[in-house]
């Protein structure tokens, strides 16, 4: 049964964040370009507790097919990083860096006494996959080829779009990740997996017109949402890094993540599954929740 305060944030966290289903995807597209326009996009520090005291920031270009974008690498001071955290981050591919990353990707790392690599990827509806796919997935080569190899992790977006990145490295046949982290995963953006409507009705936080108007946007095209980069969940999973995931029932992306492991048992796959039943999306990256504590020690027992 989730806990006391997980029932509190069930019903806040959706409010706070205004969570609502779409009117019509004309009037979600306006109101999201109308949004973009307002946004800020340097990297939130101020979320993370003396931050400036713990982490240098240096700021990289990654150049795509239609212009540049940053990545940002956080290295910790006074101590020399073993390994790489990249994190990409979620945000239905339509948000950008959240305080929520930081904070997560941040605590994460001094756990691993990893530096952070924190790639800020073009948004949609303004852009589709192409626009970053080849420059992440050069980046993700190049950190994974350091000394101490590289976790690949994400949430939600952010982790399908880590799944699929590795995917990419795999079929290349250069550096790898180490590991791969996804919180909450979107792996099959057609929206296809058994019981998603059925999970759609007790999601307080989610709504699938939504989802299905971000997929659309991201995939650029109906004939690419079940494209290995799109859609991983549906491409071929093996031979990929040893993988940790955790996801709430309480999800609309749940049934994705079900539909994830029983082709990872098919494929051969490393994957292990934290799952809470009843639990919001990506629970893990609130540290109040008991259950993201769990989650928390658990992750850091894979990764270590």
């Amino acid at each position: 049964m989730p806990s006391r305060l997980h029932q509190t944030f069930a019903y806040v966290v959706p409010r706070v964040r205004r969570a609502r289903e779409l009117v019509d995807e004309p009037t979600e597209r306006a109101r999201v370009l109308a949004w973009h326009k307002t946004l800020d996009r340097r990297l939130p520090i101020r979320a993370v507790p003396r931050f400036e005291r713990r982490f240098a920031v240096v700021t990289e270009e990654l150049t795509g097919p239609r212009g540049a974008f940053s990545s940002y690498v956080l290295t910790p001071r006074h101590r020399e990083p073993t390994r790489t955290l990249l994190y990409v981050h979620g945000g239905g591919f339509m948000a950008p860096i959240d305080a929520f990353h930081v904070r997560y990707a941040t605590r994460l790392a001094t756990a691993l006494d990893a530096r952070v690599v924190l790639p800020d990827y073009p948004l949609a509806p303004e852009h589709t996959w192409r626009d970053s796919f080849e420059a992440l997935t050069a980046l993700a080569a190049r950190w994974s080829d350091q000394p101490g190899g590289a976790v690949l992790a994400g949430d939600s977006a952010g982790g399908g779009y880590a799944l699929a990145l590795a995917l990419a490295l795999r079929d290349r046949g250069g550096p790898r990740p180490t590991h791969l982290l996804l919180h909450s995963p979107w792996v099959d953006l057609t929206m296809g997996a058994p019981g998603t409507v059925e999970r759609d009705a007790v999601d307080p936080w989610l709504f699938i017109g939504k989802a299905t108007a971000y997929a659309a946007w991201w995939a650029g095209s109906p004939d690419h949402l079940a494209r290995p980069e799109v859609s991983p969940g549906l491409g071929d999973l093996a031979g990929l890094p040893p993988a940790l995931m955790t996801y709430g029932t309480r999800d609309l992306l749940a049934p994705g993540c079900e539909q994830l492991v029983r082709r990872a048992g098919e494929a051969g796959w490393d994957l292990n599954a934290v799952v809470e039943p009843d639990v919001l999306h990506v629970f893990a990256l609130m540290p109040a929740l008991v259950e993201a504590r769990r989650a928390f020690r658990t992750t850091v027992g894979f990764l270590s």
